[in-house]
């Protein structure tokens, strides 16, 4: 892709990405309305994904970021439902979506009709996450969601290479079938597991320099996806793996490093997903055109009911997966929360494909073993991409309504925070027993008002937690603590403007002024993350 073009995209995309926050629509299905329409615009270029663009340099880093941001421990709390939705449901939907479209499509193989159910087999649930956050699911719901995201995708391209394999003559047997998803998905999570430890300990011990440590952590995701590809193993769980014990250990790494490392992901991770939804739209012009001998009505016929068959496989699987192990197990009864059908109602709903099933698509090969054209190629690319953009724009724009309908109960916001403000209150009393005890040596002696201050800093967190709690001003609505943060930072406001008109006066030099400066954007972000939470 040339230079202007992906700029044009990029920016274009981060523009409508940043107007669809001051929308109620959600940012990825204004991205794809955007793309679709700019797709006919006169003198905007043609688009086309490329799969070797796709899967090797963009999903690597998207799922990095949401493995960081992932709890390894709610995954590994939720691991029954997470791989029933992960590994069941892709296999089945890629078996029920291709049986139904070889009895559909005349003349279609039905090798070549498990590779369609197999590109169209794994939801891309950055979409669903994002509304289920804005609208306060259950937490569990959006672990389930997160976590189906992170995997199914190295279902869902092992089960398209062996579909594509014996589409185009290679012999391919379920039995070869089985052998090399067990590779793929054990190769994978061993290649994760060899390198996360190395690359932590690698962290660890470049703790003087958040720039080499941020420069490898850019690094990683690439890396691991490489590697494993080149063992033939799965590369998106080779990314996984790594993503969530780095996540799950960030808390050694230096905190000058997880405050740029976490702004580099947020920016990465932003110009990625608008990036990604915005090509969906404007590959509109590029599928319709490779149509070919399929008139229009056929084919639209043909992307109705596959999509119903997406939508509808959904439900037929996750009913059952949600309440048979209750049935069959006093232990998982036990051990799991009580669930009503709400719950598998908005599971079942939340299935938007996206990106990666388009770039599965692009890359079925043109010609089969010797010398013929894949069958119905081009078919196929169009019933996913309608398949596509069904999802998003029905379900996507459906779903917060079906949320307020349903009336789930949201997280208990007022358990949380006695929770956080429990846990802060055991760790101030920590601080400051080990405050006293390093006073207590000679070398650590302060000035009565300098050590006052280390307990007054320690006391205010410890009290900020649970004055949430407590009542609030009533002319502006605040806690005591808020309204103590809000003043915080107009000081620091104040104090900034002082140290920009020494710099203007030439009082102090651009070099010192930034000094100071980096000082109070600390003390500010301190602040913000404080009152955010």
């Amino acid at each position: 892709m040339a230079v202007v073009p992906l700029f044009l995209l990029v920016a274009g995309s981060a523009a409508v990405a940043g107007l669809a926050r001051r929308t109620p629509v959600p940012a990825p299905l204004l991205l794809v309305a955007a793309g679709l329409a700019a797709s006919y615009l006169p003198g905007v270029p043609n688009y086309t994904l490329d799969p070797h663009i796709v899967l090797p340099l963009v999903l690597p880093p998207l799922l990095h970021t949401a493995a960081l941001d992932s709890s390894y421990l709610d995954l590994r709390a939720n691991l029954r439902p997470v791989a029933l939705l992960s590994v069941g449901y892709v296999l089945f939907a890629t078996l029920v979506v291709g049986y139904a479209a070889y009895l559909l499509i005349p003349d279609l193989p039905l090798t070549a009709a498990l590779v369609l159910g197999a590109v169209v087999a794994p939801p891309d649930a950055v979409a669903a996450t994002a509304i289920a956050r804005r609208l306060g699911l259950p937490h569990r719901i959006t672990t389930i969601l997160q976590g189906e995201s992170l995997v199914n995708d190295a279902t869902a391209i092992t089960a398209y290479k062996v579909a594509v394999a014996a589409a185009v003559g290679a012999g391919a047997t379920w039995g070869e079938g089985l052998k090399e998803f067990a590779v793929a998905s054990l190769g994978g999570i061993g290649i994760g597991i060899v390198l996360m430890v190395p690359l932590h300990w690698l962290r660890v011990r470049l703790r003087e320099s958040a720039l080499l440590e941020n420069t490898l952590s850019l690094l990683i995701p690439f890396v691991a996806y490489a590697l494993a590809e080149q063992f033939h193993a799965s590369g998106v769980l080779a990314v996984v793996v790594v993503g969530l014990y780095l996540g799950h250990r960030a808390w050694q790494v230096d905190f000058e490093t997880r405050l740029q490392e976490g702004a580099v992901w947020k920016v990465i991770s932003f110009l990625l997903e608008s990036a990604v939804f915005a090509l969906i739209g404007l590959q509109l012009p590029v599928v319709v055109e490779g149509l070919g001998e399929f008139s229009g009505a056929d084919a639209l016929g043909y992307a109705a009911v596959v999509f119903a068959v997406v939508v509808l496989a959904r439900f037929v699987w996750v009913f059952p997966a949600t309440y048979l192990p209750r049935l069959l197990s006093a232990r998982i009864r036990t051990r799991e929360p009580d669930t009503t059908w709400t719950a598998p109602v908005i599971v079942g709903w939340a299935g938007m494909r996206g990106v990666v099933s388009l770039a599965i698509a692009f890359s079925i090969p043109a010609v089969v073993h010797g010398g013929g054209p894949f069958p119905a190629r081009n078919l196929v690319l169009f019933l996913t991409f309608t398949t596509v953009i069904a999802t998003l724009v029905i379900q996507g724009l459906t779903l917060p309504p079906l949320i307020r309908f349903l009336r789930l109960p949201g997280p208990d916001t007022q358990a949380e925070t006695l929770a956080e403000a429990q846990a802060q209150n055991e760790a101030s009393r920590a601080a400051e027993e080990r405050l006293d005890e390093l006073l207590q040596d000679e070398r650590n002696a302060l000035p009565g008002p300098l050590a006052d201050r280390l307990r007054s800093v320690m006391e205010r967190r410890r009290n900020s937690v649970w004055e949430r709690l407590g009542a609030v001003n009533e002319v502006t609505g605040e806690s005591a603590d808020e309204t103590y943060r809000r003043l915080a930072r107009e000081m620091i406001e104040a104090e900034r403007r002082v140290f920009v008109a020494l710099r203007d006066t030439r009082r102090i030099d651009d070099e010192m002024m930034r000094t100071l400066l980096r000082r109070l954007d600390l003390e500010e972000a301190a602040a913000y993350r404080e009152s955010a939470t």
